[in-house]
């Protein structure tokens, strides 16, 4: 199993930045990708940003330009910088481990974008 832990979530106004991290530690060295998804109410969890184990990063539409995953092997943490953000990103994000035949997630952590 991979425990996987958010931090860094809170209140900012539109236009501002955050950046979330996410420890992991348990059967690392089988993760086959990370990802940060979000659940925003009353909507379906999506996916918005994964990264491979050879650093390949992807992003759907909604955040590319404006968020940038990364993960660090070193400190076994996963990222999310999110600039320009926006009343719409108001969510829980949680990240992801990928194993072979495995997903296991984070609990999440707010991030609430109001003025």
């Amino acid at each position: 199993q991979v425990q996987l832990v958010e931090s860094g979530g809170g209140l900012v106004l539109p236009g501002g930045s955050l950046n979330l991290s996410c420890a992991y530690s348990g059967d690392i060295f089988d993760i086959i990708s990370m990802a940060w998804y979000r659940l925003i109410p009353g909507e379906s969890r999506e996916v918005i940003a994964t990264i491979t184990s050879g650093g390949r990063a992807s992003y759907v539409d909604a955040v590319k330009g404006r968020f940038t995953i990364s993960r660090d092997h070193a400190k076994n943490t996963l990222t999310l910088q999110m600039t320009n953000l926006k009343p719409e990103d108001t969510a829980v994000y949680s990240c992801s481990a990928e194993r072979v035949g495995a997903y296991e997630w984070g609990e999440g952590t707010q991030v609430t974008v109001s003025s």
